[in-house]
């Protein structure tokens, strides 16, 4: 049977050259430098700062990507406010000076920058280039007719302003957070974001491939070209081949040509096998190659269905999905590949399969990743419309970027085998009145010029039909639903024939490691309509699943409901990790979230385990709390596990019983009576044993633990390791409750770029060479810095046995 297949591919050439230039057999043809090196910066305004002969020396020297909010010390009084992590924003200045080749005469040159935060100036030698205020989205200049060649410097300068606060509802940073590169082409090339790529049928046996693509001739001369597309599979194998016939392109202008082929016995991509091709798109002129394209495919087809939910391949799948915001902790808004790759790594083995990218398009690390690793993305474009949410918010911008702001969106992702769909909003306001309808009508209209491949969602929180506004425009795929669990029985009742996902959901909170007792009762912090909220002094929220935001669930509450309705095609969690900024439900000094299933330093807190028995088919058993407690305090113990019949507790070798799920159960519990020594839970499936886990009652810290997730860092200047620190006994178990300051030094080929220990009230700087550990443990972020020399961290403690940890440097291939 003929199905249709939705084939994506990301054709931009950062893709598979994230900071070296081409190398295809005709590497120089197109050349793509890493420009993120040598900048200097000044955190500032300076009137001055666009001329070329300003001295710089004053000004500090830095590699980009970079987030100077993340550098600044925690206040209240900061205008960002505690939503927005109480961190400082302000304006800051980029410069660098650099060189191009004599050669690049005849060469369109272009610079590209991934994401500036936010209110972007650029200029170039004196030269105004333009504006962006989007402070997420990417853009590109074109450089060619204001370059100086040969041995005459450049200068760009780039004002970065965020001063205007608060423009968020949550930690943004500030500055060149992204990545940013130099593009040099023949000038007939391929046009920025100037490709689509889809499959209209697809069997078993076959997939048929379209592409498209645009040209642009930036030359004064008319220009004959042809174009070649071959098509790789995983193994460089070439499966199959487009070939144009001469055609004629005009003197500065563009001109577009679809092609298509066939690949035999495709390889799908799936969550499970993400399977990619690659194109190499090659335009010839007069025989001789002039640009050169390289492109990764990815072919699959997936189908929302208003009765039977989500299916990938023809296999009914559901979304199990988080929301993420772009923060990457201690880092803040920085875009390290391998931080990225870190989150989504640790989010795969819990057993999540999509990610949501709320509330703004994501970095092209976060979606290269998605590719790679099989994740279902929600790709977000706008947090607000035209009605604000906070008083500087993009609101201001709507009316003239709004356009340009999603259309550059669509075009930059639209080939990501990874992008399901499109997100035209988050809990948008004009879902209440009538100017929702045209909007809605607008956005979805522009989508759908750019890409008809994917379907267009918007995350709703109205559930009333003639109240949503919004819905009633006609024009959304598949509709969003955030919280109201209670209410999803109903949607299909009250909105017919539709296609239904919970867009946001749960909205619990926790603090890793902290137990309020007993775990009987689920609250709500805060409580609805201003109600008294006490909360606890310390500023944490139980770790047991029991306390959501009033708008919200505990884990287990929409879980237990989404799971057995086959028509919600699936879940985002909110939120995979915890984020900076909105640290609901407290005022400062808590500044970032307690919405995570992961900590902000990356440790899972124990409502992970409830998900990964959940969502994977790994055995697991996980017991919690710890076990230092007070002679004789009753103590509730739980346990989430699967692939069992049962669970057995143990104290000190007496059984304290057994456990069993009976109906919707997702975890198990004990009221035990405290006295130290070994909790041990047995689970067992037919008699057999399954797993064991043990939780041991620990004496006084004594030592450190360290322990790196990698053994070697590569001299590139981006790699990354995180170092967990950890607290333990004499007898080399874990201190649970252990609050130890830790100084760290680093020598050799890294730096240490932060520190963190996942605590939400922790006003320390991220940037300090120490750290206190919370509930035992904390982290340590290395960097290359580019030496090739091993790198050694020690760790002291005052009253601790210190520890050193020792990495490999490693030569950049």
């Amino acid at each position: 049977m003929i199905k249709r297949i939705f084939c994506q591919v990301l054709l931009t050439s950062f893709y598979l050259f994230l900071h070296v230039s081409c190398s295809t057999p005709d590497a120089e043809i197109r050349i793509i430098k890493d420009f993120n090196f040598d900048w200097k910066f000044y955190l500032g305004d300076i009137a001055t700062a666009k001329n070329v002969d300003i001295n710089t020396e004053s000004w500090r020297s830095l590699n980009l990507p970079h987030d100077w909010s993340i550098e600044g010390t925690f206040n209240e009084e900061h205008p960002t406010k505690p939503e927005g992590g109480a961190l400082p924003a302000g304006i800051g200045w980029y410069r660098k000076t650099f060189t191009v080749p004599k050669d690049w005469k005849n060469k369109s040159v272009a610079i590209e920058f991934d994401g500036v935060y936010r209110n972007s100036e650029v200029w170039i030698n004196g030269k105004y280039l333009g504006k962006r205020p989007n402070g997420y989205i990417s853009f590109s200049y074109d450089l060619s007719d204001y370059l100086n060649h040969g041995n005459e410097p450049n200068v760009i300068a780039v004002k970065v302003d965020n001063s205007s606060q608060p423009n968020s509802r949550w930690y943004t940073g500030s500055g060149i957070y992204r990545n940013v590169r130099l593009i040099a082409t023949q000038k007939l090339h391929i046009a920025h974001w100037g490709t689509s790529v889809k499959t209209p049928l697809v069997t078993t046996e076959m997939a048929e491939v379209e592409l498209a693509v645009k040209l642009q001739n930036d030359s004064e001369i008319d220009k004959v070209y042809r174009i070649v597309s071959q098509i790789f599979n995983s193994k460089n194998q070439q499966v199959a081949r487009i070939t144009s016939k001469e055609r004629t392109i005009l003197a500065k202008k563009t001109d577009s040509i679809t092609g298509t082929t066939t690949i035999e016995n495709p390889q799908l991509w799936s969550i499970q096998e993400p399977n990619l091709y690659n194109i190499v798109t090659t335009i010839y002129e007069n025989d001789k190659a002039v640009d050169t394209y390289q492109t990764p495919l990815g072919i699959r087809f997936f189908d929302f269905n208003a009765k039977n939910g989500f299916s990938l391949n023809g296999i009914a799948t559901k979304i199990l999905g988080v929301c993420l915001h772009h923060d990457n902790g201690a880092l803040g808004a920085v875009a390290n590949i391998h931080a990225i790759r870190r989150k989504l790594e640790i989010l795969k083995e819990m057993g999540v399969n999509g990610i949501r990218t709320a509330h703004n398009p994501p970095s092209l690390e976060l979606l290269k990743l998605c590719d790679e690793m099989g994740f279902i993305v929600q790709d977000e474009a706008f947090d607000v419309w035209s009605q604000k949410k906070v008083a500087e918010d993009y609101h201001k911008d709507w009316e003239e970027w709004h356009i340009k702001d999603l259309q550059d969106l669509i075009r930059r992702d639209r080939n990501h085998p990874s992008v399901f769909m499109w997100s035209i909003g988050n809990e948008i306001r004009e879902q209440f009145d009538s100017t929702g309808i045209a909007l809605t009508k607008e956005l979805v209209g522009l989508v759908k010029e750019l890409d008809e491949t994917r379907p267009v969602t918007c995350a709703l929180t109205e559930n009333i039909p003639e109240k949503n506004f919004i819905y009633q425009s006609g024009a959304l795929d598949v509709l969003g639903f955030n919280y109201k669990h209670k209410d999803y029985q109903y949607l299909p009742e009250r909105f017919k024939g539709e296609k239904l996902i919970a867009s946001e959901t749960m909205s619990a909170l926790a603090t890793r490691g902290h137990y309020d007792l007993p775990s009987d009762t689920i609250k709500r912090w805060p409580p609805a309509h201003n109600a008294d909220f006490d909360g606890n002094s310390d500023f944490t929220v139980t770790a047991f699943d029991k306390v959501s935001a009033y708008w919200g669930s505990t884990h287990e509450e929409t879980w237990k409901t989404v799971k057995d309705l086959d028509f919600i095609a699936g879940l985002y969690v909110w939120t995979g990790f915890d984020y900076l900024g909105e640290p609901i439900p407290y005022p400062y000094p808590a500044r970032s979230s307690y919405f995570g299933i992961v900590d902000l330093a990356g440790f899972p807190k124990d409502v992970y385990y409830m998900y990964q028995s959940e969502w994977t088919d790994k055995s697991v058993l996980h017991v919690f709390p710890h076990w230092n407690w007070n002679e004789g305090q009753e103590i509730d113990v739980w346990a989430y596990y699967n692939n069992a019949d049962e669970v057995e507790l143990f104290l000190n070798g007496n059984s304290l019983g057994k456990r069993f799920k009976t109906d919707n159960d997702l975890h198990v519990s004990w009221k035990v009576k405290y006295s130290p020594g070994v909790l041990k839970a047995v689970s067992k499936k037919d008699d057999k044993i399954i797993l064991e886990r043990e939780v041991i009652t620990s004496g006084k810290p004594a030592k450190l633990k360290l322990s790196a997730d990698k053994a070697e860092l590569v001299n590139d200047y981006y790699d990354i390791a995180y170092v967990t620190i950890e607290v333990l006994d004499t007898e080399n178990n874990s201190v649970p409750e252990a609050k130890n300051t830790i100084d760290i030094k680093v020598s050799g080929g890294a730096k240490l770029v932060g520190v963190d220990n996942g605590y939400q009230a922790n006003l320390d700087s991220f940037k300090s060479n120490s750290v206190r550990v919370y509930n035992g443990k904390a982290i340590a972020i290395l960097q290359s810095n580019g030496k090739l020399e091993d790198i050694i961290l020690e760790a002291t403690s005052q009253n601790l046995e210190n520890e050193k940890l020792q990495l490999k440097s490693i030569a950049k291939h």
